[in-house]
């Protein structure tokens, strides 16, 4: 393979990239807050608010993520009377898909985290003189944070290889790039520079995950 081939085949993979590390962006930006409220309304004392964000759970789970995005892309505008409103940009329904399957992961993961920290945390906070709000603030989420942070770093990890299902629904990103390339040349070395870029990116949020979790541990 020359070094021009090379060059020729990268560039546009890399500006697929650029749609995967935005892809990726957007939905961990998104999804962690809002597992961290999924997380709030399961143990919420008010149980219709509980099962309905146990339910969430447990369909988002339940079901393949490439199914909830051909639902999101092309099972709603499909919906009688309000389908034509429901027609979304390929990308933001594929953001979309993301943020709501990948929200139920991380609830659980912080459902986890919670249940790891011993009850004598709370007794303590409560003998010190700490309201709900300084307990929750001070002591349990950091420490749920701590303990929930190699399982978020995993996630994250499987999200960016994720990113490839955008594929599925019509967005050009790496993979998409990497095989037009493969089909018009017919080499595979397109898909190994794909398989690259892919370490690269999930390398580099390795390193910072263990960057983060060693930050933890020694505060």
């Amino acid at each position: 393979m020359s070094f021009d081939y090379f060059v020729s085949i990268l560039m546009p993979m890399l500006e697929g990239a650029k749609m995967t590390i935005l892809l990726f962006f957007v939905s961990i930006i998104v999804s962690i807050p809002l597992g961290f409220l999924l997380t709030l309304a399961v143990r919420s004392r008010f149980k219709p608010l509980s099962w309905l964000a146990q339910a969430y759970i447990y369909v988002l789970r339940g079901t393949p993520l490439l199914l909830q995005l051909l639902f999101i892309c092309f099972g709603l505008p499909m919906i009688p009377g309000i389908g034509e409103y429901l027609v979304l940009d390929r990308f933001v329904a594929a953001c979309l898909g993301f943020i709501l399957n990948y929200a139920a992961y991380f609830a659980e993961i912080f459902r986890g985290g919670l249940l790891a920290i011993d009850k004598g945390q709370y007794e303590a906070a409560q003998v010190l003189g700490f309201n709900r709000w300084q307990m929750t603030t001070r002591i349990i989420l950091p420490q749920m944070f701590r303990i929930a942070l190699p399982a978020v770093a995993n996630e994250s990890v499987t999200l960016v290889k994720d990113t490839a299902l955008l594929y599925a629904v019509a967005v050009p990103e790496l993979l998409h790039y990497a095989e037009t390339a493969v089909n018009r040349d017919f080499t595979i070395f397109p898909f190994v520079v794909a398989g690259v870029i892919y370490l690269l990116m999930t390398l580099i949020l390795t390193l910072i995950f263990k960057w983060v979790e060693r930050r933890f541990t020694f505060e």
